[in-house]
């Protein structure tokens, strides 16, 4: 059976949807299948950080500019897959609500897709998070009451939601067995 991060012709465009707790490897699994010829990768946490400079301080701010980005990304990724470009959009399927946006991005798009769920526990990565923040090389830092708080939102995902979802776990440091 080909692995998940099976390299796609032009002619068979693909998208790729990341789900998973802050920490969890979403886009180091994110990087490694934007490797792929004619892939394309979009991260949210870069576009954000871009247009919203210090304007996101809590959820609610989260909430609010992850809407517009959202709302502005998905007609340009289903123009890119038109032109046979894969994407990886490294944007945090973590909800219902977010899913389903990327479900409507893949059907309207019209090509196939992978949501890549890394189920990894919140010790491995709270710990995670903490060498990122201290790292200074992601555009935010989050706290553990951040983490709580937004992990609160986070609903694992379920095959009745109608993608295809390849599930990646780890019960230990490493990003989902991913490095």
């Amino acid at each position: 059976m080909p692995s998940p991060e099976t390299v796609h012709t032009a002619a068979e465009p693909m998208l790729h949807f990341l789900c998973g707790k802050i920490g969890a490897g979403k886009s180091t699994l994110a990087a490694r299948l934007a490797v792929q010829p004619r892939t394309l990768l979009l991260s949210e946490d870069r576009w954000l950080a871009a247009l919203y400079p210090g304007e996101i301080v809590d959820v609610a701010d989260y909430g609010r500019c992850a809407s517009r980005l959202r709302n502005a990304m998905g007609s340009h990724v289903v123009a890119l897959v038109a032109t046979g470009i894969s994407v990886v959009l490294d944007f945090p399927a973590n909800t219902r609500r977010s899913r389903e946006w990327l479900r409507d991005v893949a059907h309207e798009a019209g090509c196939a897709h992978t949501l890549h769920y890394l189920d990894v526990p919140d010790a491995v990565c709270k710990a995670r998070l903490r060498a990122r923040n201290a790292s200074g090389e992601h555009p935010f830092t989050t706290s553990d009451d951040e983490y709580d708080a937004i992990t609160a939102y986070f609903v694992k995902p379920e095959e009745e939601e109608g993608l295809i979802i390849v599930r990646h776990a780890s019960t230990e440091s490493g990003p989902a067995g991913l490095l």
